[in-house]
């Protein structure tokens, strides 16, 4: 199972979004999506997190949190784990990103943006500001047959 971390990085009412545009066989091609990627060996999600928001943004982080653990099944990519997180510190300039355009963008337009329909789920939780959560997610091709909270169905 892949593992993976995802931050939505903070500043002004704004969230740091990458278009992913750049990369020809992305799972996440031409969607919004925060910052992140895939562990390394011997990673645990803070360091996987720090690591790649280094190198996808130039950015360092100072201030961050764990929100949760995100479930990914899906027919066509397999399964992923996802530690999902936010983040109201940082230091560096921000650098251009080889994966995609990366833009602040205000959090009330976010949901109007071509994202994958699960993460608007887990958006909505950050926003209520949820305690730490665990969210299942079960896709056939991009759409969304089943998600499940806490071990209950969302509706």
């Amino acid at each position: 199972m892949k593992q993976t971390t995802l931050c939505y990085i903070e500043k002004d009412g704004c969230y740091l979004m990458l278009h992913r545009v750049k990369k020809e066989h992305d799972e996440n091609r031409d969607k919004w999506i925060g910052i992140g990627g895939k562990f390394q060996e011997g990673e645990s999600p803070e360091d996987c997190l720090l690591r790649e928001t280094k190198e996808e943004t130039g950015l360092t982080l100072t201030d961050y949190r764990y929100r949760g653990l995100v479930t990914f099944v899906s027919d066509e990519w397999g399964t992923e784990q996802m530690h999902l997180f936010t983040a109201g510190g940082f230091s560096g300039d921000l650098r251009e990103c080889d994966e995609g355009v990366l833009e602040w963008v205000p959090r009330e337009t976010l949901l109007s943006l071509p994202m994958w329909e699960g993460d608007r789920i887990f958006l909505d939780l950050l926003e209520r500001n949820e305690p730490f959560f665990s969210l299942k997610l079960v896709y056939r091709g991009e759409t969304l047959e089943r998600a499940v909270l806490n071990g209950k169905p969302v509706k």
